[in-house]
């Protein structure tokens, strides 16, 4: 597809470039190896951007220069760029800002001790892979979040400490009782854990003699 089209653009151009078929089969080789794992949506706006900047038949740095552009474009580092990011900062991957949440999610994907112990030319490749997935994702408008960094406050744990003290004074039992009762708030909202320990809480207040509805959710007071 790429060379159907340069020969298009370029015309007579891209046929003085090559003395014979078979430099044009290797070119179209190394040409592969060069961008291996860019899809053809990446590709085509490189493309149509080459025929703007360029009357001769790009080179290959040249081309991989168009599609690093895009990046630039989403705030998202170059594949070399993001692989060392993610080797410098596989031992602590929550505890980092990540110059790009597709970086940190590339990581996670080709496994942080893999990217930790192995050498480069074993594993460049995965990661870039994963990583050009990530960034597709960006650039079709997914809005990636990388979780909370360990060892950082999560600001909501005020919000649901006010929450289980005002609804125990609403219930008119102890913040002893109020926060036994709402641990099950603490989890992942619709997860099993989540579920389990609210049945936990209404078998708790059972127990203790208390007719009460427990919320789904943290709610203004």
């Amino acid at each position: 597809m790429l060379f159907a089209r340069f020969m298009t653009i370029y015309g007579h151009k891209f046929k003085s470039v090559f003395q014979s078929e078979d430099e044009i089969r290797i070119a179209k080789r190394e040409w592969a190896l060069s961008l291996r794992g860019y899809t053809e949506q990446e590709l085509v706006p490189a493309i149509d951007r080459s025929k703007e900047q360029f009357v001769w038949m790009p080179t290959i740095a040249e081309f991989l220069g168009l599609l690093r552009k895009d990046l630039q474009d989403y705030g998202l580092p170059a594949v070399l760029s993001a692989y060392q990011e993610a080797c410098r900062h596989a031992d602590h991957p929550r505890e980092r800002e990540w110059s790009h949440p597709a970086v940190y999610f590339a990581g996670r994907a080709t496994d942080w001790f893999r990217l930790r112990t192995e050498d480069k030319f074993d594993v460049f490749g995965d990661f870039e892979f994963n990583y050009r997935q990530f960034c597709q994702r960006v650039i079709d408008g997914e809005d990636l979040t990388v979780p909370l960094p360990l060892g950082l406050p999560d600001r909501s744990s005020n919000t649901l400490a006010l929450f289980v003290q005002g609804w125990g004074e609403q219930q008119g039992i102890t913040a002893q009782q109020a926060a036994t009762l709402l641990y099950y708030l603490e989890k992942p909202k619709g997860s099993p854990i989540r579920a389990h320990f609210k049945k936990h809480a209404e078998a708790k207040a059972c127990q203790w003699g208390l007719v009460l509805q427990l919320p789904d959710d943290v709610a203004v007071i």
